[in-house]
């Protein structure tokens, strides 16, 4: 009977959950463009390209 009573008052759980994760994800969005527009995201985009072309030998 407790847990039927706790299902009814979490309802808007759900919805605050997603809230917060959509919050968070949008966060991190913004911090990964920021990095990789920057000076250290076109070093770090460009070492990795040539590592890659390295590895393919080309």
């Amino acid at each position: 009977m407790a847990k039927a009573h706790l299902r009814k008052n979490e309802k808007g759980i759900t919805t605050a959950e997603y809230a917060v994760g959509t919050a968070a994800g949008a966060g991190l969005a913004g911090l990964l463009y920021k990095l990789l527009t920057g000076g250290f995201g076109n070093d770090l985009l460009n070492r990795l390209f040539q590592h890659v072309l390295g590895l393919l030998g080309i």
